[in-house]
């Protein structure tokens, strides 16, 4: 693993403060990562549920932690491409956890998948892919 639970943390909050409004990361191994967001009603679209948008960021944010625990703290990585496939509706009100998993780490990208969940629900809620930038300077830290 190229960075620590707390370095990775300690980035995040540096680097990327506004990844904290797409939750908090909870778990961190060498490729994957675990994070949580606490849903309010800031989250939801009509109908009561958590909007789209939401867990689309909250997916993209742990991809981004999986990765770097590959790659080392590399702020330029991007997303290239997302695809989500919303499988059911999540609890109002409820936090929602995801767990990324990289699939693939190459020279110039990266691979990964991430599952939602709700808290407190066996089922997954919904279901990422997504393909990731790595720039030619990956190995600073």
């Amino acid at each position: 693993m190229k960075v620590t639970f707390e370095e990775l943390n300690r980035f995040l909050h540096d680097q990327f403060p506004q990844g904290a409004a797409y939750g908090s990361l909870q778990k961190l191994g060498d490729g994957w990562a675990e994070m949580t967001l606490d849903v309010d009603d800031g989250h939801l679209r009509p109908g009561g549920t958590v909007s789209g948008p939401v867990m689309m960021g909250l997916a993209d944010v742990t991809v981004y932690a999986a990765l770097l625990s590959k790659i080392g703290l590399v702020p330029l990585a991007v997303t290239t491409n997302l695809n989500i496939n919303f499988l059911r509706k999540p609890q109002a009100h409820t936090p929602i956890r995801a767990k990324a998993t990289m699939l693939k780490v190459g020279r110039t990208m990266g691979v990964g998948e991430v599952f939602v969940y709700s808290e407190g629900v066996d089922e997954p809620v919904a279901h990422s892919t997504m393909t990731y930038s790595i720039p030619p300077e990956k190995h600073k830290n």
